[in-house]
């Protein structure tokens, strides 16, 4: 049994003395030594430097199991030089346990490959939950996810890990997403990705995997009432409300004609975007209703060439974590929060004519905007500047926060790059497909109002139905 073991053992230990194997004990030692300095940061939690992450996550593990795989390589590397220059040994040198020096080695072998197991497999972990965290998604390639980074923050979503929505739970997707992710470091590495990043995403998963692990379609929903508040470009910066009653019911509401029980849409659209939909399909299993729907200017045998959806939640949701604003509406908003002072003359008018100037940088917008609006009111209204210069300092400082939420030249992102499908008022959203122009025989899919909601005020300066509800409608000055 001893020399059965002394027949193993020492043509590995004659192998394994060659300088790429040695170069591999070399790299194994020097990562590990290099992350146990840096792992009492890891343990701290999330790392905010991404930068950091990369150097702990990815590149020490990358140099560990690079050095561990060196080791084998070079003893086979050596085995087959000696092979087939033959000088490789018949005998090999004996080797004994008597030896203090084997024994030495045998010990510390059996040490290193049990630490080698125990930090290959933390760093693993590590690195796998690294590339999991929302810091490694959005600020580990700065540039090219800097947009979207942003408007996740500045998103209802903005608490939720990247992960949960483009990848969800179980190992079939997150292979998946790893595989993708490879594409993508070469794009990013090679500079082949698109600016700005292409909306929709092909390979998003479906929602009802992921988006309705949260939310339920076919909840019963009831009524709600939406106050929409929007403001001239006139001197005074007249407020005027719009108010929406929208529609809910057992089915849902608007949730439910889409998404309640046993029904299902398809569609087909005829651009990347998914902008232009020329053929809809509505299948109701429950009642066994199928009616296929087609714009009066399609031709049905082009149509059938098109790509093929079904219909899910990101179809007119498709923002719903990076959602990026217009001028008038980001605008409009800040207003509404008093983060830009109504009482500024013109202000509306001269914040977006501000917003919608072409600058070189966004770090040339962060030193132009705010000066321009101070300048602005420094040469029409002096001594409203000379009296309200804070509140024009703070109305520029907003300015900047709305240009730097929403508009990336390195990306080619400026305002209305990405549509949002809710709605129809900026884009045209829910009229994609209620047009009335989309078509079977004598049924059309309705364009009418009241269908989603009540119209209950459009653009009013005091609407009753507010005096009524007891709602106040005064905006912070």
């Amino acid at each position: 049994m001893k020399a059965k073991w002394k027949e193993i053992l020492s043509p590995i230990v004659y192998l394994s003395n060659n300088w790429l194997s040695l170069a591999g004990v070399v790299i194994v030692t020097s990562a590990t030594i290099l992350w146990l300095f840096v792992l009492p940061v890891s343990l701290r939690g999330e790392l905010a430097n991404p930068y950091l992450g990369i150097l702990l996550f990815l590149i020490l593990p990358a140099a560990f199991f690079a050095g561990l795989v060196l080791i084998p390589i070079g003893m086979w590397w050596r085995s087959r030089r000696e092979h087939r220059s033959g000088t490789y040994p018949a005998v090999f040198p004996a080797v004994g346990s008597q030896q203090p020096a084997l024994r030495r080695l045998l010990l510390f072998i059996a040490i290193a490959s049990i630490l080698n197991l125990a930090i290959g497999s933390q760093l693993t972990y590590q690195a796998v939950s690294y590339m999991d965290s929302v810091t490694f998604c959005g600020q580990a390639c700065h540039t090219v996810m800097q947009p979207e980074f942003t408007a996740y923050e500045n998103a209802p979503h903005s608490r939720v890990e990247c992960v949960k929505c483009h990848i969800g739970p179980g190992a079939t997707w997150f292979l998946r997403s790893k595989l993708s992710g490879v594409r993508r470091v070469f794009a990013l590495t090679f500079h082949t990705y698109s600016r700005p990043i292409r909306a929709p995403v092909a390979d998003m998963r479906p929602s009802r995997e992921t988006c309705e692990a949260c939310h339920w379609p076919q909840k019963p929903e009831p009524a709600r009432l939406r106050v929409i508040s929007s403001y001239k470009e006139d001197e005074a910066n007249t407020i005027s409300y719009t108010v929406l009653r929208m529609r809910g019911g057992n089915t849902g509401g608007i949730h439910g004609a889409h998404f309640g029980p046993g029904i299902e849409i398809h569609y087909r659209a005829a651009d990347p975007k998914r902008q232009n939909i020329p053929w809809v399909e509505y299948r109701n299993k429950n009642t066994g209703e199928s009616t296929t729907y087609l714009a009066q200017d399609a031709k049905a045998n082009a149509v059938r060439s098109l790509p093929r959806f079904e219909m899910q939640c990101t179809d007119c949701h498709n923002r719903p974590a990076h959602t990026f604003e217009l001028a008038e509406r980001a605008v409009d908003r800040a207003l509404h929060a008093g983060l830009i002072p109504v009482s500024l003359p013109y202000v509306k008018k001269k914040s977006l004519e501000i917003l919608k100037t072409q600058y070189v940088s966004r770090e040339d917008a962060g030193k132009k905007i705010a000066a321009l609006l101070a300048a602005y009111y420094q040469h029409e209204y002096p001594d409203l500047y000379m009296k309200h210069s804070a509140d024009i300092v703070r109305a520029g400082n907003a300015l900047r926060d709305i240009y730097n939420r929403n508009i990336f030249p390195e990306m080619n992102v400026d305002w209305g790059t990405y549509l949002n499908n809710i709605g129809h008022t900026d884009f045209p959203g829910c009229f994609r497909c209620h047009d009335e122009a989309h078509v079977a025989g004598q049924k059309s899919i309705t364009q009418n109002c009241e269908a989603c909601h009540q119209m209950l005020a459009v653009d009013e300066a005091a609407p009753e139905i507010l005096k009524t509800l007891g709602m106040e409608t005064n905006v912070a000055h």
